[in-house]
């Protein structure tokens, strides 16, 4: 296998997840990504015209139960971690190794076809994400509840609202029994109170011994679910450690206020 490879593997090791000296590169060109060869051509390790590195230089252990925080300014890899994690991005350099299925609540509108009905659509999507007949048969109503969009069942998905499709999602990806969790700012979507259920939801998903990375900017909600912090600016780690050090850390760096305490 070669170095640039992501494995996934069932097994019963401590480690979940180890991302090793990883790196992924991007191109600018006039859709802000690599093109579709630069994934399957040979991939030289210095940079050239136009490249720059979304990460570089990664290396982490993240053991099962571990609940970790991801934080940074936009555009310094956050969101490029957790698609290499997913399996969603291949490195170009290094390696990550996955133990285990993956519930990615990342983009989580991705994949739904606009011309389906909702029904339609959480069938194909749980299916997708490997969930069989009965068990999405087992676990309909529930989803249904969860999102509270009964009414709209045999609505084509396109005709509903923006937080309506989070809602679905987020619905069906939860019931996901996957050990590992990847959030990258969906609670920010919605309403207040889908949020609280969303956020009890995963405190669930935590208490049942997952394996959670978080992305958000609201510091209030990494100190609720996460005990451990990254700290990634300019596609580099610069810190690892509790989260409390790690959020001090960030806004000593970019001068935010620490919020007031709840």
């Amino acid at each position: 296998m070669s170095d640039a490879a992501i494995e996934t593997e069932s097994s019963a090791a401590a480690i979940d997840i180890r991302v090793a000296d990883a790196g992924i590169r991007f191109r600018r060109n006039k859709r802000g990504r690599r093109n579709f060869k630069d994934l399957f051509a040979g991939r030289a390790r210095r940079s050239r015209p136009g490249e720059f590195w979304a990460l570089r230089g990664l290396s982490i252990d993240v053991r099962k139960g571990e609940a970790i925080g991801v934080v940074g300014r936009n555009g310094q890899g956050k969101s490029t971690l957790l698609k290499l994690v997913a399996g969603v991005m291949l490195p170009d350099e290094g390696s990550v190794t996955v133990h285990g299925g993956v519930a990615p609540l990342i983009e989580i509108t991705g994949g739904f076809v606009d011309d389906l009905t909702v029904r339609d659509n959480i069938h194909l999507t749980a299916g997708l994400h490997g969930m069989t007949r009965s068990m999405i048969d087992e676990r309909f109503d529930d989803i249904i509840e969860f999102a509270d969009i009964g009414d709209f069942l045999d609505t084509p998905y396109k005709h509903l609202s923006s937080g309506m499709k989070v809602r679905i999602a987020f619905s069906v990806i939860s019931r996901l029994e996957e050990p590992i969790i990847l959030v990258d700012e969906v609670l920010a979507v919605g309403d207040k109170a889908f949020r609280e259920k969303c956020y009890a939801r995963i405190e669930e998903l935590l208490a049942g011994g997952r394996t959670l990375f978080f992305v958000s900017h609201n510091e209030r909600d990494l100190r609720r679910f996460c005990t451990r912090g990254l700290y990634l600016d300019k596609g580099k780690l610069v810190l690892d450690g509790p989260i409390g050090d790690v959020l001090d850390a960030y806004n000593a760096d970019y001068g935010v206020a620490k919020p007031p305490k709840a």
